[in-house]
């Protein structure tokens, strides 16, 4: 009598390639490295300070000085590049804006203090008017609506104050329709053709920008939202769209902000359009992760490389994080 067919074992035993340490390392599909990171730092007045920003534990102001001490320690880390954001007080903000082009402002001085200290590191800006802004938004308010093309000669203005100073990579975060095309023929008119636009480019109307705005000061500022010039969570098209834009008038890499809950956008813009692509772990994802971690809820460290690593898997060429640190002196073993 013949007897009933015995399917031999599987060939294929996936879990070979999983049982070591080093077997696992040799087939990990994707890498991450300090040279992904881009740290985002906030600024404030005075010396030798710092101020807690209660939303986002872990997260301080510095003063310049103590900026340019923060500097050495990420070259120090191996994190190419920093990006920079102004607290400025009330009695800063005005409807006019000026202190955003001031060659002196916070921001502005800091990047010559950290030129002058760290040359090697690369210093992104924030183009936007908001710190700046008695009414928080990103742009000009008159008769309670965002004013596009008055905003975007402002936000030239700002540019250019910031490439004099000495800044590698201006990164416009308003969403102001034009603004790349102009910046960026303003760069080339003053010989500043070689300071490079990370354009904000797939920048989403979020709830997740939050403790951000208590970082720079804008949260009491901000009169109604800013529906009318960020995108819809709801519309991806739009967002590569906006990205086509924005390369057309001259960005050299884009972004896609926030991150964790848009990390469809960040594989699609990749794949469309194969430019450096960066995305944002802004300001409430990184409290999610910090809040719950102090809590005892999740392992922290093991949670936030999880989160990075999401953001290489997906496409992305590096992410500004707040972790940048931790993560490289995790990196660093």
């Amino acid at each position: 009598m013949p007897q009933p067919f015995a399917a031999p074992y599987p060939l294929s035993r996936p879990r070979r390639l999983r049982r070591t340490p080093a077997l696992r390392a040799m087939t990990r599909e994707t890498a991450m490295t300090p040279d992904n990171l881009i740290w985002p730092i906030f600024l404030q007045a005075g010396r030798d300070e710092e101020s807690a920003i209660a939303s986002m534990p872990g997260v301080s102001r510095l003063t310049v000085d103590r900026a340019v001490e923060a500097a050495r320690e990420a070259h120090g880390l191996g994190i190419p590049a920093m990006c920079l954001f102004p607290y400025t007080g009330p009695e800063s903000r005005t409807e006019d804006c000026a202190e955003a082009w001031s060659d002196d402002n916070l921001t502005n001085t800091a990047i010559r203090a950290i030129k002058d200290a760290v040359p090697e590191m690369a210093l992104m800006t924030d183009i936007a008017l908001d710190p700046y802004n008695a009414n928080g938004h990103d742009g000009f308010v008159v008769d309670g609506e965002i004013v596009n093309d008055p905003t975007v000669e402002a936000l030239v203005k700002m540019a250019l104050a910031q490439a004099r100073a000495g800044a590698d990579i201006l990164g416009p975060s308003d969403m102001m329709d034009g603004r790349i095309g102009a910046i960026r023929a303003a760069l080339e008119a003053e010989g500043h053709g070689h300071v490079a636009i990370l354009s904000y480019a797939a920048k989403f109307a979020s709830a997740f920008y939050g403790p951000f705005r208590d970082a720079v000061g804008a949260s009491g500022a901000l009169k109604g939202d800013k529906k009318t010039y960020q995108i819809d969570p709801a519309n991806a098209e739009e967002a590569l769209r906006m990205v086509g834009r924005d390369l057309s008038e001259g960005a050299d890499m884009v972004m896609v902000k926030p991150g964790l809950s848009y990390l469809d956008i960040c594989a699609r813009v990749k794949e469309a359009y194969g430019v450096p692509t960066f995305a944002y772990q802004v300001s409430g994802e990184y409290a999610m992760i910090e809040g719950a971690a102090r809590n005892g809820w999740v392992d922290g460290d093991r949670v936030m490389m999880e989160s990075l690593l999401a953001f290489r898997r997906a496409g992305c060429d590096g992410v500004l994080t707040y972790f940048a640190p931790r993560a490289a002196r995790i990196m660093a073993g």
